[in-house]
């Protein structure tokens, strides 16, 4: 096939649907499934796409990071900040390879992404051609899907399949790698928006019985503790989660990647759980006679010797992925499925309940935590500024809270400090000020790209002290 003869507008159409280039079957797909805006970096094997692109600027934005691994991380900042999927554009082998500390940091931390990779051409295959890499089987146990399309006719229910799996059930990272003649070759396009595969059950129904079995322990449970993880965000439960804490009036505490899901200022938040968190949900949690456990994983870090965690406690885990079910903490009554339909069959199953003498205590334990740790950080007793001082400082000049509205914290939970997701790509969500991002200053070696494109898009950069903090400072300013 030759696939450098130029595309001729009189063969677009056929009796049955316009007869599109691979290229344009793959953009087409992307506005069926609603996107706006694509992160990416050009290449040998993804140019024709590229070629594509340049007719729909006036449809898509395509912002151009520096490294492949950068586009990765700001489709994942822009997924955890807008809720939709994030999209990416790489090129074959090395491109690709450098997406995927990128893909296991979405796959671990749940993160919607779609993944488009250039491949060489089909005929190419397996001969170790120049930037040729087997990269679906170097990504099978990185995402959540991955398929290899050697046809234009094939792409768009490639991507349509790419977008459902992405999104549905527990998210996660999908990769399409398509060969560059598939890209330049003609077909006709059709484009249908899956609504459901067979054999995947993204979102199973509780049992009807452990709900009864779930809503008994809640009633009877007189030092309970609900804890709030990202999943209560993924499935955009938090009016659900309110309704349930209002009526079963137990305190909640949050691990890293469920901090906004509750606001900050919301009486019955108790702070964060972990080696990271506060003094009251990790004493307290010893005494609770029962764990509700809201889409968390009972990660290490909040857990710590799973032995140890609320040895007292039975525990309620609602949860959409079953592998989770019993992995790392037992749980007493299971409820498989989508936490936004499971919390109302919880609360309309309970009684009212006050649990404010309880509250009490994990007050008491803040006060505690602020004189023998946090203000010894904010207010010193003289010398030199320290980081805590001057974030604080920072802070309560712009008014922030970065956790009093919905997906305003955006870290990375499986790789922690090594990825800070970009916040321009954050930004151009949504414009709203309070924008701030700070890293740690070994990650300084590791953000040199990343600061070009930063520089590019007025991404404002200032050292201080053994961090490197950043804000956007542009048109979006803090207030």
């Amino acid at each position: 096939m030759n696939t450098t003869e130029p595309f001729r507008p009189e063969e677009r159409q056929t009796a049955e649907a316009p007869l599109l280039t691979g290229s344009q079957a793959l953009i087409e797909s992307f506005l069926r499934e609603g996107v706006e805006t694509l992160f990416g970096y050009p290449g040998g094997a993804i140019i024709p796409v590229y070629d594509a692109l340049y007719d729909y600027r006036d449809r898509l934005r395509h912002i151009l990071v520096r490294h492949e691994q950068g586009a990765v991380h700001a489709a994942q900042g822009y997924a955890r900040v807008s809720g939709r999927v994030g999209v990416c554009l790489v090129t074959s082998g090395p491109g690709a390879t450098n997406t995927v500390t990128g893909l296991a940091d979405a796959l671990m931390d749940s993160t919607p992404l779609v993944l488009v990779t250039g491949q060489v051409g089909s005929t190419l295959l397996g001969t170790d051609a120049f930037q040729e890499t087997n990269f679906v089987g170097i990504t099978q146990a990185v995402t959540k899907w991955n398929c290899q399309v050697k046809y234009p006719e094939e792409i768009p229910a490639a991507i349509a399949k790419a977008f459902y799996i992405a999104r549905s059930g527990r998210p996660g990272p999908v990769v399409v790698d398509i060969t560059k003649d598939a890209q330049c070759a003609t077909a006709p396009f059709r484009y249908e928006r899956i609504t459901s595969i067979r054999s995947y059950a993204p979102a199973l129904t509780p049992d009807a019985r452990r709900i009864e079995e779930a809503a008994r322990l809640i009633d009877e449970a007189r030092r309970p503790l609900a804890m709030i993880g990202q999943g209560a965000i993924l499935g955009n439960a938090e009016a659900e989660l309110r309704a349930f804490l209002d009526r079963s009036g137990m305190p909640a505490a949050s691990t890293l990647l469920g901090l906004s899901a509750l606001p900050s200022d919301d009486p019955r938040n108790v702070g964060m759980l972990g080696m990271h968190g506060n003094y009251g949900p990790n004493i307290k949690n010893k005494e609770c006679d029962l764990l509700v456990a809201v889409g968390m994983r009972f990660d290490d870090r909040v857990t710590g010797d799973p032995a140890a965690f609320g040895p007292n406690a039975r525990i309620i885990h609602l949860e959409i992925d079953p592998s989770e079910i019993d992995k790392i903490v037992h749980a007493d009554v299971p409820l498989v499925g989508d936490v936004k339909r499971t919390l109302p069959l919880l609360t309309e199953r309970i009684r009212p309940r006050d649990h404010s003498a309880w509250i009490e205590e994990f007050r008491a334990c803040d006060r505690i935590e602020y004189e023998r740790v946090v203000r010894r950080a904010i207010r010193p007793d003289g010398g030199r500024i320290r980081m805590g001082e001057a974030v604080d400082a920072v802070a309560r000049a712009a008014g922030l809270d970065i956790f009093a509205r919905l997906r305003r914290f955006v870290m990375a939970g499986f790789t922690g400090y090594l990825v800070v997701f970009s916040v321009p790509p954050v930004v151009e969500h949504d414009p709203s000020p309070g924008v701030f991002e700070q890293e740690a200053d070994r990650r300084f070696p590791n953000r040199v790209m990343r600061i070009a494109y930063d520089r590019h898009h007025g991404h404002q950069t200032a050292k201080n002290g053994d961090k490197d903090m950043t804000s956007w400072h542009d048109k979006h300013s803090l207030p």
